[in-house]
């Protein structure tokens, strides 16, 4: 069984190459919407990531401070 580091390393980087496999299509297909889509998907992507960081970081504080 995947550790729960593991299966979460593995969900996001399956999504962040899902959203560059939907970038790419969208560039060869010249589809401006697409490509808009695909970036909105990427930044809200990466947001994720920084919020999980910064909640992780919160969390880590608040038990050193017991």
């Amino acid at each position: 069984m995947l550790s729960r580091q593991t299966l979460n390393r593995i969900i996001i980087i399956g999504f962040m190459v899902l959203v560059g496999f939907a970038l790419a299509k969208a560039i060869y297909h010249n589809s401006i919407l697409g490509i808009i889509m695909a970036l909105t998907s990427l930044g809200a992507g990466i947001y994720f990531l920084y919020l999980m960081a910064k909640a992780k970081e919160e969390m880590e504080a608040g038990d050193a401070s017991r």
